[in-house]
């Protein structure tokens, strides 16, 4: 045997799994932690809410409060995210949700909550969740080599829909001993994120350039958004998802489908909850061994399309099994444009702005999901439910369409690498 075969050099950090990094294991367990605990959340305040007032639209102003601190929050947030460390302020975040949980547990035991009062604590949920997933997010970058940031994305996604599939169904059965016991569960849960993003190592953080102030300034606290507006391609992929999910986006109504349309129970509202997270999580897990390859604009395109498609057949069935079928498609789909846009936004921006950019796209996000609540409460008040979520996947469709237009770069981005 030749002397040089033992001495083979160790592989690269870039070429090792992910579950070799240990902060990446922390950082996901983080994340299926308070995923998990969110989710929850959801389906015992959707389920409470509708018992309490029976109105579509009251389900709309649960994603409105929720969505309205991160709206005012923005540049405050991403800025905190840049120029602090950033497992403190998802730490510290965690702890805000957990809190909210707890005040949501005492309201129930004790029988004092009322529909202004979970608004209120809502609010209070929003207020946490504005720091929290800008701050993950601009927060995995810098865990992982930029090679791996593809899969990493992908893996980290996996977390959040093995958390969408497993909370929802929790919630759904847990309630039937009670939504105080629902978010007692939560609170544990957010305890246990806050714990594990302390045992994450810091990472070594860019040295601020000499000469340049660190402390808040309009241009500072600005700059992720003027950098997002000089980046067209970006801007696009950001809009995209925000139009497409603010129109498509049917889960604010799934009380009232699973109440009135399907005719099941809390813990069918929590199936329905975790359908999307099925398709999403397998998306997820085949793209952190498989990582797309060419033309992942184009691809992007077609899931949104995809997207538009199942919403329209989910909004037309009367069957449970063909609505949970529906739904996993929806969620498969949307993951493959979750990966695209969030790899190509991560590794376009420096590390430095990923904070302030962060913080814009999940404004750009939360519009889409919270403030879709609130379009699908209203359209739902106003037309109906079926005829609400038929409008928001025929208009998912026609964004799709248009954006191919307005923005051909983005059509056109062929791989998924840093530069």
């Amino acid at each position: 045997m030749s002397s040089t075969s033992s001495s083979a050099p160790a592989p690269s950090p870039d070429s090792r799994p992910l579950r070799h990094h240990t902060p990446f294991k922390l950082f996901w367990c983080a994340s299926v932690a308070s995923t998990i605990a969110l989710q929850m959340q959801i389906v015992a305040v959707g389920w409470q809410v509708y018992q309490l007032t029976h109105s579509a639209f009251d389900l709309g102003i649960v994603g409105l409060v929720q969505f309205i601190p991160s709206l005012f929050l923005v540049f405050v947030v991403g800025h905190v995210a840049d120029k602090h460390d950033r497992r403190n302020v998802a730490r510290v975040s965690a702890l805000v949700e957990a809190l909210a949980a707890a005040l949501l547990a005492l309201g129930s035991i004790g029988g004092w909550l009322n529909r202004e009062i979970i608004f209120a604590i809502v609010f209070i949920i929003g207020a946490g969740r504005a720091f929290s997933k800008p701050t993950m997010s601009a927060m995995l970058p810098s865990l992982m080599p930029p090679a791996l940031l593809p899969r990493a994305v992908a893996g980290s996604a996996s977390a959040t829909q093995f958390a969408i599939i497993i909370g929802p169904a929790v919630g759904g059965f847990l309630y039937v001993a009670g939504p105080a016991v629902v978010y007692a569960s939560s609170c544990v849960l957010f305890a246990v994120c806050s714990l594990l993003l302390t045992l994450i190592k810091r990472p070594p953080q860019a040295a601020a350039a000499p000469g340049k102030p660190t402390g808040a300034s309009l241009s500072s606290v600005f700059a992720g958004l003027a950098f997002i507006r000089s980046k067209p391609a970006i801007f696009g992929a950001i809009s995209l998802d925000m139009f497409a999910v603010l129109l498509g986006g049917a889960t604010a109504l799934l009380p009232v489908y699973a109440h009135d349309i399907l005719h099941t129970d809390s813990a069918g509202l929590g199936l329905l909850r975790s359908a999307p997270a099925v398709g999403a999580l397998a998306v997820a897990l085949f793209l952190a061994r498989n990582p797309l390859g060419g033309r992942v604009g184009r691809t992007m395109f077609i899931a949104v399309g995809v997207f538009g498609l199942a919403t329209i057949v989910f909004g037309l069935s009367t069957s449970f099994a063909i609505s949970l079928l529906a739904l996993v498609v929806l969620g498969a789909s949307d993951m493959i444009s979750v990966v695209v846009r969030s790899s190509f936004v991560q590794l376009e921006t420096p590390d430095d702005m990923r904070g302030r950019v962060s913080a814009v796209n999940s404004v750009f996000i939360g519009t889409s999901n919270q403030l879709g609540e609130f379009e699908s409460g209203l359209t739902a008040a106003w037309f109906g439910a079926v005829p609400a979520v038929l409008i928001g996947g025929i208009g998912t469709i026609c964004i799709v369409l248009l954006w191919m237009r307005l923005f051909p770069a983005l059509y056109k981005v062929d791989r998924l690498t840093s530069r």
